[in-house]
């Protein structure tokens, strides 16, 4: 990382550099201690958060998902001591699995301020390590788009079985095909609740005057290669697109996502949705119920993962074969490793389009 381009992160709507003398590889097995320089008092901001007024000094709250505490108290308690003695604060934690507020105290307000904002930051750190509980997705298992995929499948394997690496492990369930918009890590049955409420208010917001009130139509035909050279090919998915060939998919996509990150529940990973629906995955070769973290992530996981698969003539004998029409008419809050009774993925919560 350069000195004159540090990284940001965004909390709350606000930028914070990340401070990079101070900087420390993250190991989650080992609870490593999080450090933060308490050269970074000054030009923290005292408005990005509520710090109440007490007897006894200031103090502030947070909600910290209980799995989380682990890395604020740290390696045998560690990290809490290094932010309450440089802070010249104490930070009181809830039990070990009982969902609460962390209180921080303190006698000086910049102290609890400067105790909070590295919080946050330790926080954010962590979130971004944490594998993906949920994701927000349109369901494709109809039963005419099944019904093709499995016609799909049995072709490839009739025709393609003799090249490096097809084998009929790497086929996704035909009962949960879907597209993804964008991964979630929700920690709390708290945050699940946020998820759901910003999906009901994305509905009044834009998400009407985009579909007008209808379910859209749209069409999975063609297949299509993540990474760079088709002879390794790791993820082949289905090309997603509106009957009416219009754009108003992939507007309603990114809108839906650049909505989420701005409320801090999605990180940001690329500038648009990438629509796909998955339909070979290497990762399925080893673990059937395995998803992607993202759509360009799934090319570049490492090789000790994945076994590539030549997918030259698939792609040449499949290029245009279509998969059916389908009505997208909701946008699911997915569990991930998780199943409904038609198989598809357990819904926390959905935003219908009609």
């Amino acid at each position: 990382m350069e000195v004159l381009r540090p990284t940001l992160i965004r909390i709350g709507g606000r930028i914070y550099r990340k401070n990079l003398v101070q900087e420390q590889t993250y190991h989650p097995e080992e609870e490593e201690d999080f450090c933060a320089g308490p050269g970074d008092r000054a030009d923290e901001p005292c408005d990005a958060f509520a710090v109440e007024e007490t007897e006894k000094g200031f103090q502030c709250r947070v909600e910290v998902p209980s799995p989380l505490y682990k890395y604020i108290i740290g390696k045998k308690g560690e990290t809490k001591k290094r932010l309450e003695t440089e802070t010249r604060t104490s930070i009181s934690i809830p039990r070990p699995g009982v969902e609460g507020e962390i209180v921080i105290t303190g006698e000086q307000r910049s102290g609890v301020v400067s105790a909070r904002t590295r919080l946050d930051v330790l926080l954010e750190s962590v979130r971004k390590k944490q594998p993906f509980t949920h994701f927000l997705s349109f369901a494709l298992n109809q039963p005419v788009v099944q019904e093709r995929f499995l016609q799909f499948k049995e072709q490839v394997l009739e025709k393609c079985s003799k090249d490096p690496g097809v084998s009929s492990s790497l086929f996704q369930n035909p009962a949960k095909l879907h597209l993804t918009l964008g991964t979630l890590v929700l920690l709390s049955e708290q945050e699940i609740r946020r998820a759901c409420e910003l999906l009901r208010r994305c509905k009044d917001d834009f998400v009407d005057q985009i579909t007008g009130g209808s379910p859209l139509v749209v069409e999975v035909a063609g297949v299509e290669y993540m990474n760079d050279d088709p002879t390794m090919t790791d993820v082949l998915y289905a090309k997603v697109h509106m009957k009416d060939g219009s754009d108003r998919l992939q507007v309603l996509a990114d809108k839906l996502v650049e909505r989420f990150v701005a409320s801090g529940l999605m990180l940001k990973e690329w500038d648009r949705v990438k629509l796909h629906a998955t339909v070979m995955n290497t990762l399925f070769r080893k673990d059937p119920s395995a998803e992607e973290r993202s759509s360009s992530a799934a090319g570049k996981s490492s090789c000790k993962e994945r076994e590539s698969f030549n997918g030259q003539n698939i792609l040449k004998l499949f290029e245009n074969f279509s998969f059916g029409e389908v009505q997208l008419d909701s946008v699911r809050l997915s569990q991930r490793f998780s199943s409904d009774a038609s198989g598809y993925y357990a819904t926390s919560g959905q935003l219908t389009l009609s």
